[in-house]
Formats: structure tokens, C-alpha cells, sequence
């Protein structure tokens, strides 16, 4: 972490939170990718062939007074090694089909099963 990002911690070393508020979220998001990357593939011979795909919707993150709605989250799950692959954030005036499709190419995952929720079995998608 460069020194300019570097923020003081009251003294004590630096913990995993610290540093993680200091960077930037997209930049973290992508260096969790890359190690839960990483541990897919080392696992075991193959990558994860059953990918969980699900949303949650975050407890108090809605801000009536800015007139924000309450933040929603997907989270990607390799069931075969029992790992987070990524989270992505939908948007706030979307819903998770568009944000289930980018995912999945973002993350390159192909020749997968995927299990996910009712919403996805639509004619058109």
C-alpha cells in the first residue's frame, strides 16, 4: 500500500480491515477475484464445475434521507471446493438478471452448472 493511502490505525499495526478501508474497492474486489481464482484451480485437478449464484439484500444499508434504496449484493460459489469466487453490487435501478450475465462473463465461467435462483428461468435471456 503506498504511503500517500496509508492511513493510521491508533498506533497499533495495521489489521485486515485497516488496510482493506485504505484501498480502493474496485482494486480489492479484483485482487479477491484473482486469489479466490487462485484457490479454485489449485484445489484440485479441475476447477469448480457447480457454480451457486445468489443475492442478498444488505440489512440497514438503505438511506431514506438521500433517497437511497438498500444495497444488493450477488455472490458467485464454487460448491465443489466451497469457495467465494466474486461479489458483484447490482444496481440500484436494475435487477439480477443483467448483473447475473455480467458476472459470469466477467469472471470467464464456462462449461459450468450453475444453480440459481427462479427469477433466471425466463424464455429470453
Amino acid at each position: 500500500m503506498p504511503p500517500s493511502r496509508r492511513r493510521r490505525c491508533g498506533g497499533r499495526r495495521p489489521t485486515r480491515r485497516c488496510a482493506a478501508s485504505c484501498n480502493d474497492p474496485a482494486e480489492l474486489e479484483q485482487a479477491f477475484r484473482r486469489h479466490a481464482d487462485g484457490l479454485d484451480r489449485s484445489c484440485a485437478d479441475a476447477p469448480s464445475r457447480f457454480i451457486a449464484i445468489d443475492g442478498k439484500t444488505l440489512r440497514q444499508s438503505f438511506d431514506a434521507f438521500a433517497d437511497r434504496k438498500a444495497a444488493h449484493v450477488l455472490s458467485a460459489f464454487a460448491v465443489d471446493h466451497q469457495i467465494i469466487l466474486a461479489h458483484e453490487v447490482v444496481d440500484e435501478k436494475s435487477n439480477e438478471i443483467p448483473a447475473v450475465q455480467t458476472l459470469i462473463a466477467t469472471l470467464g465461467l464456462s462449461g459450468r452448472v450453475f444453480t440459481l435462483d427462479a427469477m433466471h428461468c425466463q424464455k429470453n435471456l
